[in-house]
C-alpha cells in the first residue's frame, strides 16, 4: 500500500529559494551575441521592419552606411509644442483613434501612418496631399530619418478636452514599445484602467527625456 509523503515546510522555502536566486537571462546582441544592458541599442531591418537588439560596438558599425542591411535607431526624443495641426487636418488624415505615428519608408518611398491597437501596429491609408500639407506647416519633418524616426502624436486628451496635444520626434523603436504596451495590456471594449495608466506613464517618460524643440527645430 502506498503511502503520502508529506514535504515539509522549510524544504519547500529552500526549492523556492533556489528559483528566485536563478539569475534571470539577459538580453544578448543578435549580431555578436554579447550580453547587453537594459538600455542597449536597436538596429532595423527596412525591409522588413524588423527590429534586432544590438550592442553599441555593433551598432556602430551601421551608423550612416548607406545601402546597409539594417539602420541604427537613434536614441534622441525630441518634444514639439509649437506643432501646427489644425483639428481639420487630423480629421482628414482619417485616422480611427487620436494617437499615431507616422514615418518615412525608403523601401516603399513614401510616409506610413500607423496607429496602435489591441491587435499590434495597424496601418492606415494616408493621402499625400494631407501628409504634405501638414509636413509644409512644420519644416521640422522634413529633418527626419528615413525609417528609423517617427512623429507621434497623442491626441487622446486634447480630444476629451483634458489636455493639449502632444507631439514628438522619436525613435521608431519608441513607437512600437508603445504598440506592444497597449497589445499586451489592454482588456475588453475600452482597454481598461491599467492600460491607460501605463499609456500615461509612457508619456511621462518622454516628456521626462525629450528635448524640447523651438520654432524651427531649435532646441
Amino acid at each position: 500500500m502506498a503511502t503520502k509523503t508529506s514535504i515539509r515546510p522549510e524544504a519547500a522555502f529552500g526549492v523556492l529559494q533556489q528559483f528566485a536566486r536563478r539569475p534571470r537571462p539577459l538580453e544578448q546582441c543578435e549580431l555578436c551575441s554579447v550580453e547587453l544592458a537594459s538600455d542597449h541599442s536597436h538596429l532595423l531591418e527596412p525591409a522588413s521592419r524588423k527590429l534586432v537588439c544590438s550592442c553599441d560596438a555593433c551598432a556602430l558599425l551601421f551608423s550612416a552606411r548607406s545601402g546597409a542591411r539594417f539602420k541604427r535607431v537613434p536614441k534622441r526624443v525630441r518634444l514639439l509644442p509649437n506643432f501646427h495641426l489644425s483639428d481639420a487636418q487630423w480629421d482628414n488624415l482619417m485616422i480611427p483613434i487620436n494617437m499615431a505615428f507616422f514615418f518615412h519608408s525608403s523601401t516603399e518611398g513614401r510616409v506610413l501612418a500607423m496607429y496602435p491597437s489591441p491587435a499590434g501596429a495597424t496601418e492606415s491609408l494616408l493621402s499625400l496631399e494631407s501628409w504634405s500639407e501638414i509636413a509644409r506647416a512644420n519644416p521640422h519633418l522634413q529633418h527626419m530619418e528615413a525609417d528609423v524616426e517617427a512623429l507621434l502624436v497623442n491626441r487622446v486628451g486634447h480630444a476629451r478636452g483634458f489636455t493639449a496635444a502632444e507631439y514628438y520626434i522619436l525613435p521608431i523603436d519608441q513607437c512600437f514599445k508603445l504598440v506592444g504596451l497597449i497589445r499586451r495590456q489592454w482588456r475588453g471594449f475600452s482597454g481598461g484602467t491599467e492600460v491607460w495608466q501605463r499609456i500615461a506613464d509612457y508619456f511621462e517618460q518622454l516628456r521626462r527625456h525629450a528635448t524640447v524643440l523651438g520654432e524651427h527645430g531649435n532646441a
